[in-house]
């Protein structure tokens, strides 16, 4: 789960993160008042959405040389103007598509006098089983090309969950990012900080781009996102009151309420698979036939009539699917509840496009049998290469 950038600082504030004054706003009438509220006379005003690249995005609704989603202000005009032109438009960015964004909310924050930019994230670490730091000297906009570019510059450093971050580590770090005089003494207080706000709230990923070293030489966290592992929510109820549902796809909270693993996807042709490796493999070969998967779903080896049913539902929800892939190759999960769920769906909903079914495994002969005698409208396939073969063929006309 993700959150906005000014709930991560004041979740990051609660263990002793040095971050700006700011005030959350809804309305541009709130932001006067927001903006006499902080120290000034430089203000930020920045966008909130579950998206990166705000910077260098751009609203749909203004004119290409119009500003992006974080802007300066240095007058209450300023920050008044910004906000009337950002708040309920659709900001662009690198991360959003192009559907964008709606901006619904802005953070305005007290201004900082920037020395350097640097960038931090923690994160677990897969290839060492540890949460690890990635810090690098060139923070700010551009770090994906450092990425890129010159991944020599980014240094990750894992850390033992026995010990947290010791003296050792924290030099380490403060090493990688340069850090001298004030900038590393917080150094030293501010890694410990980060990776205990990681580990007790169960974060996936703690991103800090920038960390900014300030001209009275202090660290301060100037960005953040933060994003939660989802099966550790039932811990973290003040966290799940963080929630902003405006935010995310309309199909993957539907998904949620009944434990199905579903990305909405940019393409057109719907996908119900059994097993996130299948499921992969499936949008893979549909891709390889020149098409594009519309969702990832994986349904899971204990899924029910119902969840499959729903999980249909899902699918056929989405105004871009024109065809549908249902690829199970059964082990525990049994291809006589797959067909079953199919079914009910089709007869609640209706099936308006093509339907390609493949099932392979545990209870095959019956599933088969409950949808040749269905009536429906469905395409048989004997495996997978053959189920997207004809999923395209059909969606692009030639069935």
């Amino acid at each position: 789960m993700n959150i906005h950038e000014y709930q991560a600082k004041a979740v990051l504030k609660e263990f002793g993160a040095p971050v700006a004054e700011g005030v959350a706003i809804f309305s541009a009438d709130e932001a006067e008042a927001a903006a006499k509220s902080l120290p000034g006379p430089l203000w930020v005003v920045k966008s909130q959405i579950h998206a990166g690249g705000r910077g260098k995005g751009k609203f749909k609704e203004l004119n290409a040389d119009a500003k992006g989603g974080v802007r300066l202000a240095f007058s209450l005009d300023e920050v008044k103007a910004h906000a009337a032109e950002m708040l309920g438009n659709t900001l662009v960015t690198a991360q959003t598509g192009e559907a964008g964004k709606v901006v619904n909310r802005l953070y305005i924050e007290d201004g900082a006098d920037i020395e350097r930019e640097l960038y931090l994230s923690i994160l677990v670490d897969r290839t060492v089983g540890r949460p690890a730091f990635v810090v690098s000297t060139e923070g700010g906009m551009d770090i994906e090309a450092v990425a890129e570019e010159t991944p020599e510059k980014i240094i990750t450093l894992p850390i033992d969950p026995d010990t947290g971050v010791t003296e050792a580590d924290a030099a380490k770090l403060c090493d990688a990012l340069e850090l001298t005089g004030a900038a590393r003494e917080d150094g030293f207080k501010l890694f410990p900080i980060l990776h205990k706000a990681f580990v007790e709230k169960d974060m996936a990923l703690l991103e800090v781009n920038p960390l900014i070293v300030m001209k009275d030489g202090h660290l301060r966290v100037l960005d953040a996102k933060v994003s939660f592992d989802g099966n550790a929510l039932f811990r973290h109820d003040d966290i799940m009151a963080l929630r902003d549902e405006t935010e995310e796809d309309a199909k993957e909270i539907e998904a949620s309420k009944y434990d199905l693993a579903y990305v909405a996807l940019d393409g057109d042709i719907g996908c119900m698979v059994n097993g996130a490796g299948l499921a992969m493999a499936t949008m893979d070969i549909i891709k390889l036939y020149g098409a594009e998967p519309a969702n990832f779903l994986d349904v899971g080896g204990g899924a029910t009539k119902e969840k499959v049913t729903a999980a249909f539902k899902i699918i056929t929800s989405d105004p871009n699917v024109k065809g549908i892939l249902v690829n199970i190759f059964g082990g525990i999960m049994r291809c006589d509840i797959i067909a079953e769920g199919v079914l009910a769906a089709v007869t609640e909903v209706g099936l308006q496009v093509p339907l390609v079914v493949r099932l392979e495994g545990t209870n095959v002969e019956l599933g088969k049998k409950i949808i040749s005698e269905s009536g429906m409208n469905v395409i048989a396939a004997d495996d997978l290469d053959d189920a997207a073969q004809k999923i395209v063929k059909a969606v692009k006309g030639g069935a």
